[in-house]
């Protein structure tokens, strides 16, 4: 069973996306701001992650460069999530060693999408 960490800092859109992941057969664990999400990413390993930009604590930026920087996280496939359609975001994301990124709103149809084709790379 691939697990899949979820770190959003909104708790419906999170408990939405975990309710979706978990339906679909996925193990889901969540993280509620990106230090929770790193700390968790390096103690549980998740096959995948799925993060936010705009959080607390620390950003989905912060939290990518942290886990690029740790060679026992450094290759976890990330896709972000983000309100934001600036395309300097998206730029600074993929820079950073982002795989994918989901411009909210998405659909449920659309992160599947995005989750199926990273676990598969």
């Amino acid at each position: 069973m691939k697990r899949v960490l979820v770190i959003e800092d909104e708790a419906p859109l999170r408990g939405n996306i975990v309710r979706l992941l978990t339906a679909e057969g996925y193990a889901v664990i969540e993280a509620d701001n990106g230090a929770a999400g790193v700390e968790i990413a390096c103690k549980q390993m998740p096959d995948l992650i799925i993060c936010d930009i705009t959080m607390p604590e620390l950003d989905g930026f912060g939290t990518l460069f942290t886990l690029r920087e740790n060679v026992t996280t450094s290759k976890i496939p990330f896709i972000f999530l983000t309100a934001s359609t600036k395309t300097y975001d998206r730029k600074f994301g993929f820079e950073l060693g982002a795989n994918d990124f989901l411009t909210k709103p998405f659909s449920l149809s659309e992160l599947l999408a995005a989750v199926e084709d990273r676990l598969a790379d």
